[in-house]
């Protein structure tokens, strides 16, 4: 099983604000979801998935597992009530949402706890979540590199991430993008601009394009019809050499998510 390469983000969306953006995405086409237990949305994504009509064979959905639930005794009763939550009776691809904190948890304990779920059938495929290489070495030595689907990580123009990136397609591990846009930081950038004027397109599509010409898949999230319709475009958007490598040079690691006492020691 191959993962989607673009999908719909729901970080920070919830109720009815998450349930308008997954209808909509789901009409305009999308099919993969990305949700997570911190965000606190999966009951509302589980609901709005239902009431699209869409068959569960169709789609993509992908959940995370949150550091208080990565015991070897919490981790399988805390996935099965997502996906109660999320009215089905699997997930495609469950991953650790971030490392345990201070190794409260050893890797092995949770990485096997989720190995066995996979092997439940509670989901499809499992993976990991802001992993540095020291980490995701620990993750193959406990589950081997073939059971890990992906690695998701903050991954934008400014922050690419070479390193981790080169280290795990050297293993295999598939790489999925999150925070791609930079929080919207690399939209207003000039180079992107000019790209984009270039080619008849939106810096979004071009940055997205960019990041699924590298392999990546991409998760980005909108509460507006128009951009998530726009953004679907940047699957046909095809950028040149030229434009890979312009932006190839905008890497200044400019990394926006690490939360203090949860965020491990970045590569």
């Amino acid at each position: 099983m191959t993962i989607p390469a673009f999908g719909l983000g729901t970080f920070r969306l919830k109720d009815d604000v998450v349930i308008a953006s997954v209808k909509t995405a789901l009409e305009l086409g999308y099919r993969s979801i990305d949700t997570a237990q911190i965000y606190d949305n999966e009951a509302a994504v589980g609901q709005a998935i239902e009431e699209s009509g869409i068959a569960r064979r169709d789609l993509f959905i992908t959940t995370k597992i949150w550091i208080e639930n990565l015991s070897k005794d919490k981790l399988i009763a805390s996935l099965k009530e997502s996906i109660s939550k999320l009215r089905t009776d699997y997930v495609d691809l469950t991953l650790i949402h971030w490392p345990s904190p201070r190794d409260a948890v050893p890797v092995a304990e949770f990485m096997q706890a989720l190995l066995e779920a996979k092997k439940e059938g509670l989901t499809r495929q499992i993976g990991i979540s802001n992993f540095t290489i020291e980490l995701m070495q620990q993750v193959i030595d406990a589950v081997g590199a073939e059971n890990i689907a992906t690695n998701q990580i903050e991954l934008s123009p400014y922050l690419q991430n070479g390193k981790v990136v080169r280290w795990a397609k050297d293993r295999g591990i598939h790489i999925t993008s999150y925070m791609t846009l930079a929080y919207g930081k690399a939209l207003k950038d000039e180079v992107i601009a000019a790209i984009a004027q270039k080619h008849n397109a939106t810096p979004a599509q071009v940055i997205l394009s960019w990041a699924m010409a590298l392999g990546y898949a991409v998760i980005p999230s909108s509460t507006k019809r128009e951009n998530l319709q726009s953004n679907l475009k940047a699957q046909s958007l095809k950028l040149d050499h030229e434009d890979m490598a312009a932006i190839a040079k905008l890497d200044c690691n400019d990394r926006l998510v690490s939360p203090e006492g949860l965020a491990p020691e970045w590569d």
